[in-house]
């Protein structure tokens, strides 16, 4: 059974390394990655964002824009060792983002937002900024709101729908989906979870979302719904060509600005690949890069997922030393620190945090 330690760099390494492995493929169709490479396994270097022009080839285990709000969301847990909000990210964003060095690495939009930041914009308002509407930027980015709510799905929710203003307005169904995901990680960390705790943990959540509800709300319906649909195709067969046609059959948009980055889509098929791969994390890492689509989100979600569940030994190590490598040879990375560092970081956050709720209990309790 894998420490608490061993379950947040799990979690973090298999998302960072799936986020480089499945960016280089991003945006394919599924049969086009087959034709390709037969079954990508491997990292390989690839070209994203440019500046006027001019385009930088990333070296192979390169990481992308959503490992990048990552990061600032693992310092920010850090620096204040327990839970954060949105003002807490927008802090560390503004200290240590450069808006010209993000043109490499970031989506024009994060670019912006931090520019409203530095300009003095409240964080919480930042987000109605932005031009997302419903897509997976929080829910992709935001393990590390799961792994320091460990065992506190509800409170993973909280923070997801408060910190996730810096990316989208309070309203936005993405933080919904977002508090979703984050829940499952929470969950995850439980010593002895399983696949199904974890399930089970997420429509709780949803549950609880419609019994909080002021008004009669349908939309933890349409979530559950939607994440029902896609675990139905995995309790058909555990075969993942056929899980891989089906899903495609639900998913197939093309030709509206990230038609392929919905939460809907990106997370239910996360929890999908989750559940497929019975929570490996190399297998749940594998399963996303070569699902086409928006391959690098689904693959850091999956796999970053079933990483808090199964720890650090089912990630390759050769795989977490080409991160890392890669990160420091990144001169526009936001943040330039070994995947260890921050886990170690952030299990020491959950740690001061759970001496304090200790040491509260032992007083309310006289």
């Amino acid at each position: 059974m894998p420490t608490l330690f061993e379950k947040v760099y799990g979690c973090l390494a298999a998302s960072r390394v799936a986020s480089a492995m499945g960016a280089a493929v991003e945006g394919w169709p599924a049969d086009k990655i087959v034709a390709t490479y037969g079954f990508l396994d491997k990292f390989l270097p690839y070209t994203h964002y440019g500046y006027r022009g001019v385009t930088w080839q990333r070296m192979p285990g390169t990481t992308e824009d959503g490992i990048e709000r990552q990061k600032l969301m693992c310092q920010a847990i850090i620096e204040k060792q327990d839970r954060i909000t949105v003002e807490d990210l927008a802090r560390v964003a503004v200290e240590r983002v450069d808006p010209d060095k993000m043109w490499y690495m970031s989506e024009p939009d994060d670019i912006k937002l931090v520019q409203f930041l530095k300009a003095g914009i409240h964080p919480a308002d930042v987000g109605g900024l932005s031009a997302w509407n419903g897509l997976n930027a929080m829910a992709r980015a935001s393990h590390p709101i799961g792994l320091i709510n460990a065992g506190d799905p509800q409170g993973a929710v909280r923070d997801a729908a408060d910190v996730g203003r810096m990316l989208f307005r309070p309203a936005d169904g993405a933080l919904a989906w977002a508090g979703v995901y984050d829940a499952a990680i929470a969950a995850a960390m439980w010593p002895g979870a399983t696949v199904e705790s974890v399930i089970e943990a997420v429509f709780e959540v949803l549950a609880g979302m419609k019994a909080r509800a002021t008004h009669k709300s349908w939309y933890p319906d349409l979530i559950k719904s939607e994440i029902e649909r896609a675990l139905a195709i995995v309790n058909r067969t555990d075969d993942y060509d056929k899980v891989r046609n089906e899903l495609y059959t639900l998913y197939n948009g093309y030709g509206t600005p990230y038609a392929m980055s919905s939460a809907a889509e990106t997370v239910s098929k996360a929890l999908a690949m989750f559940a497929l791969s019975r929570g490996d994390a190399r297998t749940a890492v594998l399963y996303g890069v070569n699902l086409g689509r928006d391959t690098d989100c689904m693959a850091a979600m999956g796999g970053g997922l079933a990483g808090a569940l199964s720890g650090i030994g089912a990630v390759p190590r050769d795989w977490v030393a080409q991160v890392d490598e890669a990160t420091f040879a990144n001169p526009y990375t936001n943040l330039q620190v070994k995947i260890e560092e921050h886990a170690r970081g952030v299990y020491g956050a959950i740690q001061s945090r759970a001496r304090r709720m200790n040491e509260l209990a032992g007083i309310l309790a006289g």
